[in-house]
């Protein structure tokens, strides 16, 4: 985890250095229905590559908002879940989603 003074000073900057990016924003919208592994969340995010992937969940584990779960289990088996300071964020992403759907329809 980042220290406080890691951090910018402004709490809408700390949020967006967190969860900013296009692929961050769209894992987290997966990992907010279930708990998900690696190869599963690459197919269903069109376009990324298995390097930002990795170094994306990488990052957001190191930030407190992803857990990784490895089973023991032959072969291994990991799935990548929302913690609890993820699962803090979820008004947020529902807001954007709201807001959204509504720019969308404005537009019709």
């Amino acid at each position: 985890m980042k220290t406080k003074e890691e951090l910018p000073a402004c709490p809408v900057a700390t949020t967006v250095s967190l969860i900013g990016s296009k692929w961050k924003i769209l894992i987290m919208r997966n990992l907010l229905v279930r708990p998900w592994r690696f190869n599963e969340l690459k197919k269903d995010l069109d376009g990324i590559s298995q390097k930002v992937l990795t170094d994306s969940l990488r990052s957001m584990e190191d930030d407190g908002i992803v857990t990784r779960t490895v089973y023991a289990e032959v072969p291994p088996r990991v799935e990548y879940a929302l913690s609890p300071l993820g699962e803090s964020m979820r008004p947020i992403m529902d807001a954007m989603e709201k807001w959204g759907t509504e720019y969308k329809k404005s537009l019709e």
